[in-house]
């Protein structure tokens, strides 16, 4: 199939308006994690509006619309959830009825990552408009509690909805750059035990805090030392949390726990992490336990899908097809070169190839500097950048890349 490329670039700028209308319709209905379902009732309005083939929302509280009917199963995902606003003095504008202001739309969510939606189904329009079906079946998801549980959806989509696309397209914010991996992430509890006493006389108790206090300094210094990688780059680790137990305030500590957000670089594992730091010498005298959180919160829908905090890295190779294909694809529509880098932070490709080995490759609209950020915006050239290419990368991929 022979892709007009000029055409396509030319009705994503005809949809632009229609992109930024719908992204402000999503933005204004608050979506934090666990609260999705006026959003995903919403995106299901758009993608019956455009003509897709088939809207369906699984058990967990995910949207999946399908286009076509061909052997190729390819997906595209953008989690439809978002943080909360924080501390509503750092906003110049109202998070949930947004603003637009030249080529900036701003609102919860802009960014991180409804943006990526809004682009995805106005693809799914220009691939109807002009005709670019071929041998493929898109399938466009708008998955729940990502930011809650990186990859919990897709971990949901692949082993209970039987799902398996060939790859699948992550529309995370890139900066409409072409990303191909990611530091993985774990998040660890350390908890230490003690005796509680009367505060006036703490030297007949055995205080847990005082036990943690140089497990936290061996920490800071474990960061220091932790491995790197010459693409996903340095492995992590903070204290992002801390927690006591006692009777009173007047009396002594007898609990205290810490979390530790972990970033995995390649080649680290949730068993090496965990034991690094049970080798920890002030782990060991303080006879603290390690162990990984677990998550169990209900989706919107009421279904409970638990999990190990885990979330592995991932790398694609910048020969695999589908990098190729994004690649060939970005070089075709705007006539120059693509900048192919990586994600800071984590998405749901976690999951999809972390966990499940499945391909994945980046590219959407937004910055990740935007992502939890007050007065968080993007831009509708990038909404139009990103709809053309989600456009061609089927056919692309079908015609030129695939086995």
């Amino acid at each position: 199939m022979k892709i007009p490329f000029d055409q396509v670039v030319a009705k994503a700028e005809e949809y632009k308006d229609d992109m930024t209308r719908f992204l402000r319709d999503m933005i204004a209905l608050p979506s934090e994690s666990c609260g999705e379902e006026a959003v995903i009732k919403r995106i299901k309005e758009e993608m019956e509006k455009v003509g897709f083939d088939r809207v369906e929302i699984d058990p967990m509280g995910n949207i999946l619309g399908y286009l076509g009917r061909g052997k190729h199963l390819i997906a595209m995902d953008a989690h439809i959830d978002t943080v909360g606003i924080g501390e509503i003095k750092n906003w110049k504008f109202d998070p949930y009825k947004g603003m637009e202001e030249g080529d900036v739309v701003g609102g919860r969510g802009a960014s991180d990552q409804e943006g990526g939606m809004a682009a995805m189904v106005y693809a799914g329009k220009i691939i109807k408009d002009l005709g670019l079906e071929d041998d493929y079946t898109l399938l466009v998801t708008g998955t729940v509690q990502e930011e809650d549980c990186d990859g919990l959806c897709w971990q949901y989509i692949i082993e209970e909805d039987g799902i398996r696309p060939e790859f699948v397209v992550s529309t995370e914010p890139t900066d409409c750059r072409i990303y191909r991996g990611q530091r993985g992430r774990m998040e660890i509890k350390v908890e230490t035990g003690g005796i509680s006493c009367h505060g006036s006389a703490p030297e007949r108790g055995e205080n847990a805090i005082y036990k943690m206090a140089p497990i936290v300094m061996e920490l800071r210094a474990l960061h220091e030392n932790l491995k790197d990688d010459d693409f996903l780059g340095k492995g992590s680790l903070t204290i992002s949390q801390i927690f006591h137990k006692s009777p009173s305030r007047c009396a002594v500590a007898d609990g205290c726990t810490i979390s530790i957000d972990r970033r995995l670089t390649w080649g680290e594992t949730w068993e090496g992490a965990l034991q690094e730091v049970r080798n920890l010498p002030a782990v060991k005298e303080a006879e603290a336990e390690v162990s990984l959180y677990t998550y169990e919160r209900p989706s919107w829908t009421g279904l409970v899908y638990p999990t190990d905090c885990y979330f592995p890295a991932w790398k694609l190779e910048e020969e695999h097809p589908a990098c190729r294909t994004l690649v060939d694809g970005y070089r075709r529509l705007f006539d120059r070169e693509p900048v192919v880098d990586k994600w800071t932070f984590s998405t749901n490709g976690v999951s999809i190839m972390g966990r499940h080995g499945i391909p994945v490759i980046g590219f959407g609209p937004g910055k990740e500097e935007e992502a939890h950020a007050p007065n968080e915006k993007t831009w509708k050239s990038h909404l139009v950048t990103c709809a053309a290419m989600y456009a061609v990368i089927p056919g692309i991929y079908v015609d030129e890349h695939c086995d």
